[in-house]
């Protein structure tokens, strides 16, 4: 089957199902039995609004996320953010567990266990998000996800023993991961960084000065730049670039809107500006970026 240009799915967490946690487990053999039986299915590209991760027991490929593949292996834990675009590669052979959590159950867990900053890295410039730790990591990372699906499925699971499992879990993630510079981060530097970032977020469509972005965090444009580029390295003009080029890339896929629209859209004045910015950055204009973005699925 090719897919082209379609509306993807936009998927929400299911709290209910979660029983207002904030997180749940599903395998990768329940996810290839679904996709068998519905249109909107996980091998083709969504975008969910809470994380995904993935971790691949049995089985290789590659992974989909925000239009690059990502090769994974026996052992690969592969980490989704939310907003991004992403599919899955599945087969009858993939074997492995997901968990999904949402936003706020992170941040409990940043509260309640007074883990460091978990800062959402995919605009830094090396951004990967799949984890294959090392022989003793990968035994260690495997218990956890183990003792979280347990305690997951348990009807009197308690929510502190899932933060504690799962801020074990991501610890280890991010040891195996070898995080150097977010590790270099001060605790109150990955705080400017996230807070940076969710100003991002919710604003880069009225908002692309760096300075602006400064002063409503409270610092100088010096300070956050310097954070930026420990934590991601990039400055802050070139995240705010790099964060308007993704959503702008997605939205050319995932809406079949004309380029006027997406420019004014993104808080552009006019679309010969938006083009002119899109084909400096990424050497394509939107319609040629459109054009060429064919993914066969089979």
């Amino acid at each position: 089957m090719v897919l082209t240009i379609m509306d993807f799915p936009e998927i929400a967490f299911n709290y209910q199902k979660a029983g207002n946690i904030g997180i749940e487990s599903i395998s990768l053999e329940d996810l290839y039995k679904r996709a068998q039986v519905i249109e909107s299915n996980p091998v083709t590209p969504h975008r969910l609004n809470f994380y995904n991760l993935i971790f691949v027991e049995q089985g290789s490929g590659k992974h989909l996320i925000d239009f690059i593949d990502y090769n994974f292996e026996p052992g690969s834990f592969i980490l989704v953010h939310p907003d991004q675009v992403h599919a899955y590669d599945l087969d009858a052979d993939t074997r492995g567990e997901v968990l999904l959590f949402t936003k706020s159950f992170v941040e409990q867990v940043l509260n309640n266990m007074r883990m460091p900053g978990f800062s959402p890295n995919h605009l830094g410039v090396n951004y990967q998000p799949v984890i294959t730790p090392s022989d003793a990591g990968l035994s260690s990372c495997v218990l956890l996800m183990a003792e979280l699906s347990k305690e997951l499925a348990n009807p009197d699971r308690g929510v502190l023993i899932l933060m504690h499992l799962f801020s074990c879990l991501l610890l280890m993630l991010r040891r195996e991961r070898h995080e150097t510079e977010q590790n270099m981060l001060s605790v109150g530097q990955v705080d400017k960084l996230n807070r940076f970032l969710d100003l991002l977020h919710n604003n880069f469509t009225i908002m692309r000065d760096a300075n602006l972005y400064a002063d409503k965090i409270h610092t100088t444009y010096k300070t956050l730049n310097q954070v930026c580029k420990k934590g991601t390295g990039q400055t802050a003009k070139q995240l705010i670039d790099a964060y308007t080029l993704l959503e702008a890339k997605r939205r050319l896929v995932i809406d079949s809107c004309t380029t006027q629209q997406l420019a004014w859209d993104l808080g552009f004045n006019d679309a010969s500006n938006f083009v002119k910015y899109f084909k400096k950055h990424t050497h394509y204009t939107p319609s040629g970026f459109r054009k060429q973005y064919t993914r066969t699925f089979s």
